[in-house]
């Protein structure tokens, strides 16, 4: 994982179930063309996207993502809902983070059995809902959205032609810091972390990515079989979170200038009291309330 990767394009990766996989030196946003993709039906379930850089990058409520070239990872991989109610969807995306973060846990307790990882700079962790971190520090990022993909008209019987409903499908999109440099996030105003960071040598992306994809692919199988249910039981040995102080915001007018203030923001302050069953957060306010949420940005 730690090996010299090669030029981006000549990466050898595949979606799921070998669907394929389409490198774009730039994009726009991998996550834009594979819901227009889709859309108008060029696409199978299991196709995975990737671009070395992105020009609109976003991610949670349109908020800019930084895509620096040829230093991270930016991709979209759609995946297919047969056996798995649309009412579960959104679990899946914190099947990916808790997934994705084993996989990162994994390389940083190779890279500290080295004596190369930043031991200083805290764990690999979840933070509710689908966040990955190291200490206090995001450095995934995942967003995912419902679309539905066009499929082919069966010919024409006897004057007769038939249309196959098209079929639901979550376009996951993906950012990660792997090895930029805190230079490339100088105009964010706040420090960055990066995989490099957290294991102190540069990791190969094609083999992250390889890794992440087949991870997923089996997880993705799992949660079809058994539900959220056994997830939120990994999730909560790796959380630090539970039993700490936090901050709900619920912003349904968000951008990158508005995030914290204005119209359609909603705080409330409490303590972070459980992760239930349905993968929902049990938060106890500071009025004496307890809400059930579905929904937000939690802040620590």
């Amino acid at each position: 994982m730690f090996s010299r990767e090669r030029n981006f394009n000549e990466w050898h990766l595949c979606g799921f179930g070998d669907a394929p996989a389409f490198l774009f030196a730039s994009l726009e946003s991998t996550h834009s063309l594979m819901k227009a993709r889709a859309s108008a039906g060029e696409i199978v379930p299991g196709t995975l996207i990737v671009a070395d850089t992105q020009t609109a990058g976003r991610g949670r409520h349109e908020r800019t993502w930084a895509s620096p070239a040829g230093k991270n990872l930016y991709f979209n991989i759609l995946i297919p809902l047969e056996g798995i109610p649309l009412a579960s969807a959104p679990q899946i995306t914190q099947v990916a983070s808790l997934t994705f973060a084993e996989v990162f846990r994994d390389l940083q307790e190779s890279s500290n059995a080295q004596g190369l990882g930043n031991t200083a700079i805290g764990k690999v962790t979840v933070k509710w809902p689908n966040d990955i971190l190291c200490g206090k520090s995001k450095f995934c990022g995942i967003l995912a959205e419902l679309v539905y993909i066009k499929r082919t008209v069966i010919p024409a019987k006897a004057g007769i032609s038939t249309n196959i409903p098209p079929a639901p499908a979550i376009s996951m999109g993906v950012g990660i810091n792997v090895n930029s440099d805190p230079a490339d996030y100088a105009h964010l105003g706040r420090a960055v972390t990066t995989l490099r960071d957290i294991c102190g040598q540069s990791v190969n992306r094609e083999k992250l990515l390889q890794s992440l994809i087949a991870s997923l692919e089996r997880a993705i199988g799992q949660f079809r079989a058994f539900g959220i249910r056994p997830w939120v039981a990994a999730w909560k040995k790796m959380d630090q979170f539970i039993g700490a102080r936090g901050t709900i915001v619920v912003n349904n007018r968000c951008t990158d200038d508005n995030r914290d203030g204005g119209n359609g923001v909603q705080k409330k302050a409490g303590r972070i009291a459980d992760m239930r069953d349905d993968g929902s957060l049990l938060f106890e306010c500071d009025d004496g309330t307890t809400e059930t949420v579905y929904s937000a940005d939690l802040e620590i």
